[in-house]
């Protein structure tokens, strides 16, 4: 009977095969091709199988080496992190890039227990200054930059 020695690793690589295999159920009505006439499905279907490869060795190296178990999970980051995200889908119009990303860096800051606020203002206009010079002027993304653009 086999024993799973890496719970992490397995579970791990049981994760990636079943990202993969939805990959090739929701990518089944593609047309595929030929390497030398790819169509809309070959990318796809290809990175699908290559994801469950990864996934079996991953499982595999569970099943032969020693590792950690399953770590509990920590609801704190994965909450901050999602409402980073959420808060930064509603407010980009009306705020802008510069300042969304500052109340994004505040607000997934939030996903650690000890925040230092200052240096988070300075990450986030940091990213501010960075994401408005290269998405909306080195890019030309139809972003607003700037609060009342």
């Amino acid at each position: 009977m086999l024993r799973v020695k890496s719970p992490q690793d397995f579970a791990a690589g049981i994760v990636f095969i079943l990202i993969g295999a939805a990959g090739l159920i929701f990518g089944r009505d593609l047309a595929v091709g030929t390497a030398a006439r790819m169509g809309p499905g070959y990318f796809p279907i290809l990175l699908s199988f290559l994801i469950i490869a990864i996934g079996l060795f991953v499982s595999a190296r569970g099943l032969t080496l020693e590792g950690p178990p399953i770590e509990q999970i920590h609801i704190r980051p994965i909450f901050f992190v999602l409402a980073a995200i959420l808060v930064a889908g509603f407010v980009i119009q009306t705020v802008g890039l510069a300042i969304t990303s500052i109340i994004v860096a505040v607000v997934a800051a939030y996903a650690r227990r000890e925040v230092n606020l200052v240096e988070t203002i300075a990450l986030g206009v940091g990213m501010g200054v960075f994401s408005v010079l290269v998405f909306v002027y080195g890019l030309g993304q139809p972003l607003p930059a700037w609060w009342g653009n």
